[in-house]
């Protein structure tokens, strides 16, 4: 994993929580909802990792005339043979970026939770499995909403993270000109002296990962921070059972990037804000007075006793 940080940092400049969290999400086999705005080394971060782990990778730029069979495929009649063949989408693929998923009408945002939940796809009765390794990393501007569909909370909630990508830094936007005048161009990755890791490696990752020890104290105090945000006062909405297991599994990860085979409370710290951050919403009243959902996360944890 600190090999693959190391080589997509030869592309992408700074943003190291962004490799950070998609490299976690990658080894938990969960989805990514990235919000900030264009030409912050989103895409180029998508397209790098699939290039240094060896899997597929396909776009989809949503727009508010997309269709489900756009995305997902559709059986397509053979003149020759009088026959229908399925003609794939580009969910059939194994990194999956969705750009401006809020673009997308309802109708075909409900297509794509079937394959984000079941790892299936539905065409015509008849189910097709994805790849193993199918990852929906999807992106938001945070600052045009005219024409977009805002995603319903049931396919939020199937997000494992959310990321805020901010500007880089003043050193970071000076080294990245400086890479450019120096001949680096992102759309020509090959050229790109990247060195790959090995077959089979990610998924015998993702295997130790399961096997990391988490201790049944951490157990409640992952479900104690869940449930109080249900209670929250500034909350209406709290999160779910399935945000304790997303906790649950991003905290093994925060401890296996540190080079840990077990979990302290502090890898779950870690891990609260960019997966609740989007499974909570605060009242209308907090929301007036400049609350923002990571602070009320802050103010829950603080809340929450830490185990001994």
């Amino acid at each position: 994993m600190q090999h693959i940080r190391d080589e997509v940092g030869k592309v992408v400049v700074g943003q190291d929580e962004l490799r950070n969290q998609c490299v976690i999400a990658l080894l938990c086999r969960g989805h990514v909802l990235l919000e900030g705005v264009p030409g912050i080394a989103k895409t180029l971060t998508v397209k790098t990792l699939s290039h240094m782990l060896g899997l597929g990778f396909q776009r989809v730029q949503c727009t508010s005339d997309l269709m489900p069979a756009d995305i997902i495929g559709t059986n397509v009649l053979n003149m020759a043979s009088g026959s229908f063949q399925l003609h794939p989408g580009p969910v059939f693929t194994d990194l999956l970026l969705v750009d401006e998923i809020n673009r997308m009408p309802p109708r075909t945002q409900a297509a794509l939770l079937e394959c984000m939940e079941e790892y299936q796809v539905t065409i015509d009765g008849k189910g097709y499995p994805l790849s193993q390794f199918f990852t929906v990393f999807a992106t938001q501007n945070p600052i045009e909403f005219e024409g977009t569909y805002p995603l319903p909370e049931a396919q939020l909630d199937r997000f494992l993270l959310k990321l805020r990508v901010p500007y880089p830094t003043a050193q970071d936007e000076i080294r990245l000109l400086a890479n450019v005048q120096n001949g680096f161009d992102s759309r020509q990755l090959d050229k790109i002296q990247l060195v790959p890791i090995q077959p089979g490696l990610l998924e015998q990752a993702q295997q130790e990962l399961k096997a990391l020890v988490m201790e049944e104290t951490l157990f409640s105090y992952v479900v104690q921070i869940v449930r109080r945000t249900r209670d929250w006062p500034s909350l209406s909405l709290g999160a779910s059972p399935r945000a304790a297991v997303s906790l649950m599994l991003a905290s093994k990860a925060c401890a296996a990037m540190d080079g840990r085979d077990y979990v302290i409370p502090d890898d779950v710290k870690a891990a609260v804000q960019p997966v609740l951050r989007h499974r909570i919403i605060l009242k209308p009243e907090a929301d007036l007075e400049g609350l923002t959902p990571d602070q009320v996360l802050d103010d829950v944890v603080r809340a929450v006793e830490l185990p001994k």
